[in-house]
């Protein structure tokens, strides 16, 4: 298990810049939407956040959630550490449950206003591209990581089962943030898999309502389960504003005050409010289609 451990580093990078450069190239050739900045104004930020994360989770928790399962094994910690399944099962049910406790992470960190401070970091990003599905505070990143690690604890989970977790968590993060045009059928048979950007975009709505909807990162089902999940945004996707109604000014796409916005930024009234109307009915629906 020290292989796992040893090459997570290189294995995860791989992925991410695999798969970033992929979407960026269809983003590229194929855009949904129209971007109200250039990529220059928010690029730059966007990914210098994910590089002072990346750094901060190494100095501060160099064990990671990996390192973790390693030691849960070592210690007979968790459930799967306790019973013996076969790998093909309990590789699968332990990406499940992570990918479970993520969807309600998520929904805690809309709901709760001193966690909402952090995470609406990720929301005020005016512009929906694959860079928005890596944009977190540092903090966010942190209390992020040591949720998991408990998960992972209480689980058992194998660290095959939580580098396969991770690498999926990742990738599909940028996927669905991709501003990348799908046909109307394929996204439709997709989104019964996985979170598509169709899917995702109804989440970056400055609407409220929109905004505490369709919290899936990488499975969509817990959406369907869990009465969250919300087919169309209101005003159709080409017409759809993408952030936060308190932030509309191009500052928040700049490094420093991203850092700074849990401190000085307005919450708004997006937790406080989760389930009170403020558009038409009929753009909510737990149709699956």
């Amino acid at each position: 298990m020290t292989m796992e451990i040893a090459q997570e580093t290189p294995i995860r990078l791989g992925f991410f810049v695999g798969v970033l450069l992929l979407m960026a190239l269809w983003e590229m050739l194929a855009p949904r939407r129209q971007p109200r900045l250039p990529r220059a104004r928010r690029w730059p930020s966007n990914l210098a956040l994910v590089a002072i994360d990346a750094l901060t989770v190494r100095l501060l928790v160099p064990l990671g959630a990996v390192g973790t399962a390693i030691i849960a094994e070592q210690r007979h910690w968790g459930l799967f550490n306790q019973i013996e399944l076969p790998a093909y099962v309990s590789i699968p049910v332990a990406v499940v449950i992570l990918d479970l406790a993520i969807y309600f992470q998520h929904r805690l960190f809309h709901a709760v206003p001193i966690l909402w401070r952090l995470h609406m970091v990720h929301h005020a990003d005016l512009d929906f591209d694959v860079t928005t599905g890596i944009r977190f505070h540092t903090i966010e990143i942190l209390l992020s990581l040591g949720i998991k690690m408990a998960v992972v604890v209480v689980v058992g989970a194998s660290a095959v089962a939580v580098l396969t977790f991770e690498i999926l968590l990742n990738a599909t993060s940028m996927f669905n943030h991709g501003n990348v045009w799908l046909p109307g059928p394929i996204d439709r048979v997709l989104r019964l898999f996985v979170v598509t950007p169709e899917m995702h975009r109804i989440h970056h709505s400055v609407h409220r309502q929109e905004t505490n909807s369709n919290f899936g990162f990488n499975l969509p089902w817990w959406d369907f389960i869990f009465g969250t999940y919300r087919r169309q945004p209101a005003d159709g996707h080409e017409g759809m504003t993408i952030g936060l109604t308190q932030f509309r000014e191009s500052w928040v796409q700049r490094l420093h005050w991203m850092l700074l916005m849990p401190v000085f930024g307005d919450v708004g009234d997006y937790p406080a409010k989760q389930h009170s109307p403020d558009m038409p009915s009929s753009s909510a629906s737990g149709k699956l289609e």
